[in-house]
Parts: C-alpha cells; structure tokens; sequence
C-alpha cells in the first residue's frame, strides 16, 4: 500500500485536491439552497409551498447518478459543454440540498409554535421572527442529522469518478486497472477520504458541544 502511494502519490494527491473542492463547493450551496427550500415548504404561501416540496421529494427520490449523467450527457448535448467535475460538483449539491432541506424543515417545525406567535406579536415580519428566533433554535436541533448529510456528501463525491471528475475514486479506479493491486488500492483510496470525513465527524461533534453548554 505505501509503495502504492509513493509511486502514485502525485495523481493521488491530484484526486484528494479534486475531491476536497467538489465536497466545498456542493456543501456550501447545498446547505444555502436546502435552508432556503426548507423555509419555502413551510411558507404561508399554498403555490410556493407546493413547488418546494416537489422539488425536495423529486431529488430525494431519484438516484444522484441518474442527476449528475443528466448534467454530464443531456445538458452538453441540448445546451453547453460542461466538464465532469463541474456535472458531479452540480449533481451532488442538488442532491445533498434535498435532504438537508428536509433536515432543516423537520428541525424548523420541531421548534414550538409559540415561538413564531411570541415573535410576530411583538412586531416582527414572518421573515424576521424566521431569522432572528426560529431559525437559531432549530440549528441546535438539526446539528447532528446535518453532521451526517455533511459526512455523507463526502462520500458521494466519489459519483464523480462515473463522469471523470478526476476525483479520488477516479484516480484509484486507474491505479487499480494499471497495477492490478485492487485490495491495497482500494483501501489506500477509503484511507485518503477517512482524512476529509473524520475531522469533519469531530468537528460537527464539537458545535454540537458548544450549542449545548450555551444553553
């Protein structure tokens, strides 16, 4: 497994980098894009709340494959040219945006209804009472099921290795074909991403921690 890496460390390296960035870039927009659905589907609006939760029942019911090859296949072919990485990176933040906006859905009507009564009776917009007293008592509540969806986009980034994404999994799927060394490749790979997840995993520990002691 070390020579492994010491003979590919550069392409490793290459697809750890790759990774990393695809993880970024589909956890940030997936956490902003998902709040928002979230807070749409509980809107006081009967239109908007229906559109928001076809959105989040079509993308949670539908492999993340079949939204990163539609990205990857049918919009080059209608529309523009895009690249493996940018296709999965798109795929993998609609998918996670789904699920994360139902997290926060959930955690948001967990919060007691007095709470929004409390807020819009002193004068506070539905918007306001939203940000400034519902939203901050449901992220303590949805902490933990967010740490898993955060832990679990990392672990489908490796979608990307379908579409060429040049990420970790892609990178050892041609080490595997060209050394024939599947089992110590393999592990080397699960290795390299338990390096993104695990700190990932202490450090959703460690915000729940710090929610809970200011409480």
């Amino acid at each position: 497994m070390i020579q492994i890496f010491n003979d590919n460390s550069g392409i490793l390296l290459e697809g750890f980098k790759f990774t990393l960035y695809s993880s970024t870039i589909a956890l940030f927009f997936s956490l902003l894009i998902g709040t928002l659905f979230a807070i749409l589907q509980i809107s006081t609006n009967k239109f908007v709340r229906i559109l928001a939760s076809a959105y989040v029942e079509f993308f949670r019911n539908i492999p993340l494959l079949i939204i990163v090859m539609f990205f990857y296949v049918v919009v080059p072919l209608y529309w523009f040219q895009i690249d493996g990485f940018t296709a999965g990176t798109i795929g993998l933040t609609i998918y996670t945006s789904a699920f994360i906006a139902e997290t926060i859905r959930a955690g948001i009507l967990s919060v007691p209804k007095g709470q929004m009564e409390a807020g819009l009776s002193t004068g506070f917009t539905y918007s306001q009472t939203m940000r400034y007293i519902v939203l901050p008592q449901a992220v303590k509540i949805v902490i933990p099921p967010l740490g898993n969806q955060f832990i679990n986009l990392v672990k489908n980034s490796s979608v990307l290795a379908m579409v060429a994404g040049l990420d970790l999994m892609y990178q050892g799927d041609l080490i595997a074909s060209e050394t024939f060394n599947t089992f110590d490749t393999y592990i080397l790979i699960g290795l390299l991403y338990l390096i993104i997840t695990l700190p990932l995993t202490y450090l959703m520990a460690y915000i729940e921690r710090r929610l809970a002691s200011n409480d």
